[in-house]
């Protein structure tokens, strides 16, 4: 009975069964992450500066354009060049609803929270208009038709200056949700002094948790299904019954909507909009988040936009101490310069040797240790 057993535990597993385990481990290992990073995320602005709040928080925004701009082009294959220009509406949207009219600028002087939802509905309706040309237009040529509109929303902000105040750009309103004014008027919370930072770095985790959510829903239900099949093979998807027109204009407008979102908080935070700031620059950087993060993976977005957005920042604070390194008009390299050198390079690296981006990396090494542990 003894050898009965003794050969029962040493057994080799089932493929199913060990599957599964592998599976159990994954699963767990991931909750904890992600409840370790949540607590972390929480508790951040109790303990950094200013600086790192303000970086956190370009990241955040710059996460919620590229989740949008990969359901885009990551999903279901249209390369988009004018993304942008989506993100200017939706921030000089926020800035003339909200905004009051005065000293040659004119503005709605709606309720900031009202304002925000208008500013992203008219990104949606700005995809919206484009969306029949987005429908019918693939690869290269979509990627065309979509930068004249950077040409064309740079030549609208720098000459409506009553709307957009022109190459001086204008101010930001301050954000009010449920009677909580996003400034630096005095607010301690466990004897911590809050600032618009602090108060704007939850604003954005909860802005970017909702739209990654529901991003990943969509991408694990039936319409992200549809949008793998349209990126995969065109014309196998149509003959099948996906209605191909309908789903490539339809993702356009939900990207123009994250873009539009995602340029709200950008102004909330910058608390000044300036044209310059919307240029094909911005839409290429863009493009370099969902490359090297990861196509099609909402994941993947949040990894290359931390990266993008961050490596500038954290050079610029640093450039004392890096070599070949400095500030602008000092010599050497200027860290924005520095920092497009370094996510070139990277995208190139990616498109080489990991063509699932960083957060295929990191999927494998997950699936590894597993492994090994079972």
């Amino acid at each position: 009975m003894s050898d009965a057993v003794a050969a029962t535990d040493t057994a080799p597993k089932s493929p199913s069964s060990y599957g599964n385990t592998v599976r159990t481990l994954l699963t767990r290992r991931r909750t904890y992450a992600a409840a370790v990073c949540a607590v972390l995320l929480v508790a951040l602005p109790f303990y950094l500066d200013r600086f790192w709040l303000q970086a956190g928080l370009f990241a955040m925004a710059a996460a919620i354009g590229a989740i949008g701009l990969n359901l885009l082009t990551g999903a279901t294959g249209q390369l988009s060049m004018g993304h942008a220009f989506f993100l200017a509406v939706g921030a000089y949207g926020y800035c003339v609803f909200a905004g009051e009219s005065g000293q040659g600028l004119n503005g709605l002087g709606l309720p900031p929270w009202l304002a925000a939802v208008l500013a992203v509905g008219v990104a949606g309706v700005a995809g919206g208009l484009f969306s029949p040309i987005a429908g019918r237009l693939q690869g290269a040529y979509l990627g065309i038709a979509t930068l004249a509109l950077i040409f064309i929303g740079q030549h609208v902000l720098f000459n409506a200056e009553d709307l957009t105040g022109g190459s001086n750009g204008r101010d930001v309103p301050v954000m009010s949700l449920f009677g909580l004014t996003f400034d630096d008027s005095a607010l301690n919370v466990a004897n911590v002094p809050f600032g618009s930072a602090e108060k704007l770095w939850y604003l954005g985790l909860v802005l970017t948790l909702g739209c990654g959510l529901f991003a990943r829903g969509v991408l694990r239900g039936r319409p992200g299904r549809a949008m793998n099949a349209i990126r995969d093979h065109r014309i196998a998807a149509g003959v099948l019954g996906v209605p191909v027109a309908r789903y490539r204009g339809a993702v356009f407008v939900m990207s123009s909507m994250y873009a539009g979102l995602a340029g709200v908080l950008l102004a909330l935070v910058f608390q000044r909009t300036v044209p310059d700031y919307f240029g094909i620059t911005l839409s290429l950087e863009y493009l370099a988040m969902i490359v090297i993060g990861g196509l099609g993976s909402v994941a993947g977005a949040v990894v290359g936009a931390a990266f993008v957005s961050l490596l500038p920042q954290i050079l610029t604070r640093y450039s004392d101490a890096l070599p070949l390194v400095s500030a602008p008009g000092t010599g050497g390299v200027a860290p924005g310069e520095a920092a497009r050198y370094l996510y070139g390079a990277a995208v190139v690296a990616v498109v080489l040797f990991l063509p699932g981006g960083l957060v295929q990396l990191a999927a494998r090494r997950a699936r590894k240790h597993p492994q090994e542990e079972s």
